[in-house]
């Protein structure tokens, strides 16, 4: 942020420019990293037992965040049934989380743009498990690029996954349960820019904004029949998968890190606690919401002064000095 601030001396005006970017600017105002004020807490929050006899359906289950809240809600008792179109990734997956729990996780394979491939993968579900209890819509697409170089392809190939795939499966399962009369908790996992946007990835900002008015719209409606929906807007929390179409270079993440007030990105465990929380029965009266889970980057970019932070406490002096000495409007 560059400053100018105008002084008037002995009826001369003088303007210094650019303090931030001047040869004796301002720098760090300290050198302790912040993160050591938030450290992680990564052990399981909810009771032990929590979800014994509830069956978990999740999307994307096989990698990344879907795994860690597969792995969380098995932990804790529930019976998970994981879905993604890759069918090796989620077998491996699941007998790993099986191992680690000692509850049963099932792999269906399913690609959520075919609605009929949706309808396949429910009805394997309910033979195996009978309807979820907890549905959480994590499967996702996502890359970075210039808008004006966007194909039609590549807008169809993030909002088939990301808007329609959570349409189809969201619908498909929320008519079944409503014909067997049976309530559930339905998660959808978005990101902080759909409520802001994003240049540079707009197919994804787009398709989560959609997937946001969808729950908030069923929310509104579906609650008569025992359903809630929930929204989890995470901001950067670092996995394989998603850094590796974000940040291909490894070179936007200490600019991520400068500008989160914790100080470090999250950890798939602590959006996997939030998960498992909002789909669980101590949150029964939590419908509609969308929780920001960001370590507060969205308040950090949105505030026009926030990089005032930078600011040593000796340069405030010398600022509030210039500010003190400006006469007139």
């Amino acid at each position: 942020m560059a400053m100018a601030v105008v002084l008037r001396r002995n009826g001369v005006l003088r303007s210094v420019k650019s303090w931030f970017h001047s040869s004796a600017g301002f720098h760090s105002s300290s050198a302790v990293s912040q993160s050591g004020l938030f450290p992680p807490s990564e052990g399981i929050m909810l009771p032990s037992g929590t979800f014994n006899n509830k069956v978990a359906f999740i999307t994307g289950g096989g990698t990344g965040l879907g795994r860690a809240m597969t792995t969380t809600l098995s932990e804790l008792g529930a019976q998970c049934v994981i879905a993604s179109r890759k069918l090796d990734v989620l077998r491996q997956t699941a007998e790993e989380i099986s191992r680690q729990t000692g509850n049963k996780v099932h792999a269906v394979q399913c690609d959520v743009r075919d609605p009929q491939a949706v309808c396949r993968c429910v009805d394997k579900m309910e033979t195996l498990t009978g309807l979820p209890d907890m549905v959480i819509n994590n499967a996702a697409g996502n890359f970075v690029c210039p808008s004006e170089l966007l194909s039609p392809n590549a807008w169809k190939s993030v909002t088939d996954i990301v808007l329609n795939g959570t349409a189809f499966v969201t619908l498909e399962l929320g008519k079944r349960l409503i014909q067997n009369q049976k309530g559930a908790s339905f998660l959808a996992i978005t990101t902080i820019y759909a409520e802001s946007g994003s240049g540079f990835v707009v197919p994804s900002a787009s398709a989560k904004a959609g997937v946001e008015a969808l729950y908030k719209s069923l929310a509104a409606e579906w609650g008569r029949y025992g359903h809630r929906f929930n929204i989890i807007q995470p901001g950067p929390i670092k996995t394989k998968g998603a850094f590796s179409r974000l940040d291909p270079t490894g070179a936007f993440e200490k600019t991520m890190i400068d500008r989160i007030p914790t100080g470090r990105l999250g950890k798939p465990a602590e959006i996997a606690n939030l998960a498992a929380y909002m789909s669980s029965d101590y949150a029964n009266w939590m419908s509609g919401a969308v929780i920001r889970f960001d370590g507060g980057e969205y308040v950090s970019m949105a505030g026009e002064f926030n990089n005032l932070r930078i600011v040593t406490p000796d340069q405030w002096k010398v600022m509030e000095a210039m500010i003190r000495s400006t006469k007139g409007s």
